[in-house]
C-alpha cells in the first residue's frame, strides 16, 4: 500500500509546487511603443511647458513595462511610415507588446505636406495593425486628442470629426481595442469650461516663461497639467477595457 501511495505523494507534490510558480513566477517584461504627433511626443526642454502626454503616461507602469515614445511633432500616418518611423516600431518589435496609435491631425490639414486623404489614413491605420498583428503584438488604436475650441454658447466643438470617424470605422472593421480620445477629451474640456480649460494647454502671458518671451496661445498642445490629465484617460480606459496591461499599472 505504500509503494502504491508514493507516486500518487509525488505528483501531488509536483503539481503543488507547478501551482506555487505559476502565482509567484514575474511577469514578462513587455514594451509599449507610441506611436503618433506632437499631442503624444517626447519634448525638447526649449519647449517647456509643452508637453506631449505621452511623456507623464510612461511613469504609470511597474519595472515590467518599457515605454518607447516614437511619436514626432507633425508627422502624420504618411510622414511616419515615409520617414522610418513605423519601421522604427516593427524592427523591435515582440510578441504581446502593445502599439498606441494616434494619428490626425497633421494627416487631416490639406495644407500640409503631412496630409493624407481619407482613404490613405485608413489603408495606413490597416497596415499598422497588420504589421503589428504579425509579431503577435497588440495594436490600440485612439482618435486624436480634441483641441480646445468653444462656441460663443460655451459649448465645446468637434475638430476632428472626420478623421475621428475613420478610425472608430478601422477600429470596428479590424476588431481593434479602441480608445476615443477626442469624444473623451472633450468631455474634460466641456467639464473644465472655457476659461479654466485653458489651465490644460501652453497658454503663456509675455515674460511668463524664458522660452515664449513674447507669451504663448497654443489650443492644441498640453502644459504639464494637461498631459497628465489626458495620459490619466488613456489610463482609466485601460482599466474599463480590462486590457491585460491594466494589471502593470501601479497600484496606489
Amino acid at each position: 500500500m505504500k509503494r502504491l501511495l508514493q507516486p500518487i505523494i509525488y505528483l501531488l507534490t509536483i503539481t503543488s509546487l507547478m501551482l506555487m510558480m505559476s502565482f509567484y513566477w514575474p511577469a514578462k517584461n513587455i514594451t509599449i511603443y507610441l506611436a503618433g504627433d506632437s499631442t503624444m511626443s517626447e519634448k525638447n526642454i526649449r519647449t517647456y511647458p509643452e508637453t506631449g502626454w505621452g511623456m507623464p503616461f510612461a511613469l504609470f507602469f511597474d519595472s515590467t513595462v518599457t515605454v518607447k515614445n516614437i511619436a514626432k511633432n507633425g508627422r502624420s500616418t504618411k510622414t511616419f511610415i515615409t520617414e522610418g518611423l513605423w519601421k522604427q516600431i516593427t524592427n523591435q518589435l515582440k510578441a504581446d507588446d502593445y502599439v498606441f496609435i494616434q494619428f490626425g491631425h497633421n494627416d487631416e490639414s490639406p495644407t500640409k505636406a503631412s496630409y493624407t486623404p481619407e482613404a490613405a489614413y485608413k489603408n495606413n491605420l490597416r497596415l499598422f495593425i497588420k504589421e503589428t498583428r504579425e509579431k503577435n503584438a497588440i495594436p490600440i488604436l485612439i482618435t486624436p486628442v480634441s483641441r480646445r475650441r468653444f462656441n460663443a454658447a460655451g459649448q465645446i466643438e468637434e475638430t476632428h470629426e472626420v478623421y475621428s470617424g475613420l478610425v472608430r470605422t478601422v477600429a470596428q472593421e479590424q476588431n481593434v481595442k479602441l480608445i476615443d480620445l477626442d469624444n473623451e477629451s472633450r468631455a474634460l474640456f466641456q467639464e473644465l469650461g472655457p476659461e479654466n480649460s485653458k489651465m490644460l494647454f501652453n497658454q503663456l502671458k509675455a515674460g511668463e516663461n524664458p522660452n515664449y518671451p513674447e507669451g504663448k496661445t497654443d489650443n492644441t498642445h498640453f502644459n504639464e497639467m494637461g498631459a497628465r490629465k489626458i495620459a490619466e484617460i488613456i489610463l482609466r480606459e485601460i482599466k474599463k477595457q480590462k486590457l491585460s496591461l491594466a494589471d502593470r499599472i501601479y497600484k496606489k
